[in-house]
């Protein structure tokens, strides 16, 4: 694009992704009569899952507005807690979030992963097909058309990361209900029926199982328990304070 320019000006949550930013947010970029606001403010480095309201002028407009040279944006963050058509509200992780798909697990939400990466064209259909928000750090996955939704992933630090997703969609949470390997449902079972997964002392030192309806693996309160139910209790807290 090399036509008149527009002042675009971004929120502070949103400088990040915007390489040619002044301290100030603001930036200038030029139009061609053709390309949609939309896009102009992806050329700038913004994904659009990251994008709320749009302001040209003080008045809010679609994304699919045509830009003309003089006009001034504004470009807001999306708004916590963010609505996502749809329901049950279900997510889909892309390789580099495996920490955080088990937590999210782990709390009980919907969360599809796999450890071997499918490659953004597969991961954006799994989306669409799936109706499941995508969540990744990969800006150039996010700008992708085919997702039903997206959702930049701000920290590298798992605990800031499910933090930042419970804030943010507000899942229903329900732990202990799913398997933190495969994502399926748990069910209670007798120790008879997970006998050939336990070895002597956990057999003779637990009586309470659970068993993956999907996978058919085992759980049950073991050495690391303490340290899960404490990332379930501040996942609680930090979610009841957020009401």
């Amino acid at each position: 694009m090399n036509g008149p320019e527009i002042d675009v000006e971004f929120a502070p949550e949103l400088r990040l992704f915007v390489a040619r930013a002044r301290p100030t947010g603001t930036t200038r970029a030029a139009t061609d009569g053709v390309s949609t606001l939309g896009h102009v403010v992806e050329s700038l480095g913004v994904p659009l899952t990251e994008v709320g309201a749009l302001l040209v002028d003080g008045r809010e407009v679609a994304p699919g507005h045509v830009p003309t040279g003089g006009e001034s944006v504004s470009v807001r963050p999306v708004e916590h807690p963010q609505k996502v058509p749809g329901a049950p509200l279900r997510f889909l992780l892309d390789v580099h979030l495996g920490t955080l798909a088990r937590r999210l697990r782990l709390l009980g939400v919907d969360t599809a992963y796999e450890s071997t990466d499918l490659g953004d064209p597969a991961l954006a259909a799994l989306s669409a097909a799936e109706k499941r928000v995508l969540l990744s750090r990969d800006r150039g996955l996010l700008r992708r058309r085919e997702p039903w939704a997206g959702g930049y992933v701000y920290s590298t630090r798992p605990e800031e990361q499910l933090r930042e997703v419970l804030a943010r969609f507000r899942p229903e949470l329900r732990p202990w209900t799913r398997c933190t390997a495969c994502n399926g449902l748990l069910r209670e079972a007798t120790k008879e029926e997970v006998a050939d997964q336990l070895e002597g002392g956990t057999e003779r030192s637990y009586d309470v199982f659970a068993q993956c309806r999907a996978c058919g693996r085992a759980y049950w309160k073991g050495a690391h328990h303490e340290q899960l139910e404490a990332v379930v209790e501040r996942a609680l807290a930090e979610f009841a304070q957020g009401r």
